[in-house]
């Protein structure tokens, strides 16, 4: 089965560049949002609407993500849920891909910059979400990408060095 991007898109700043890299690859998208998105008629995209109740979008996320499907968040906790289930999962705002290997560290750092905003010794000024190039995808995830055939050999036109992370 080929692999599915989901997107927790109530706040994602980088939805017509997932479309686009999703048409080059052929993949089925996902944008999972509690409030209206606009539809769609590509039948590869799906738009699913949950209940405004907290968390609803990252609980219908992590329970339709499987091993190999790609998740575009940047939600630490949705993050954490997603790669234990072995998706592979970016953030729509740049940075390394969340694996194995650094979400415990992304957890805990998010679990000190809420306490210490809870203790007030930090005011809790994030940046703000940018498109800083072109979207595209990093090569731990080309694995879940199906291969297109052009004249002459494959070609995946995925950049190995990237700006924004799917």
């Amino acid at each position: 089965m080929a692999a599915e991007i989901y997107v927790d898109a109530d706040a994602c700043p980088v939805k017509p560049e997932i479309l686009k890299v999703a048409e080059r690859h052929g993949l089925r998208v996902t944008l999972v949002a509690n409030s209206g998105l606009r539809p769609s008629r590509d039948p590869m995209i799906r738009n699913i609407i949950v209940t405004a109740s907290f968390d609803a979008a990252d609980d219908w996320i992590a329970g339709n993500a499987g091993k190999n499907d790609i998740v575009v968040t940047a939600d630490v906790p949705l993050a954490t849920r997603c790669v234990a289930l072995g998706a592979h999962v970016h953030r729509p705002h740049g940075g390394a891909s969340s694996t194995r290997r650094n979400i415990g560290m992304a957890s805990a750092m998010r679990d000190l910059g809420q306490h210490l905003r809870e203790t007030g010794e930090s005011k809790g000024y994030n940046a703000a979400f940018t498109q800083r190039g072109p979207f595209g995808i990093p090569g731990d995830a080309r694995q879940a990408l199906p291969a297109r055939k052009v004249s002459g050999g494959l070609n995946c036109r995925i950049p190995t060095r990237n700006r924004l992370a799917l």
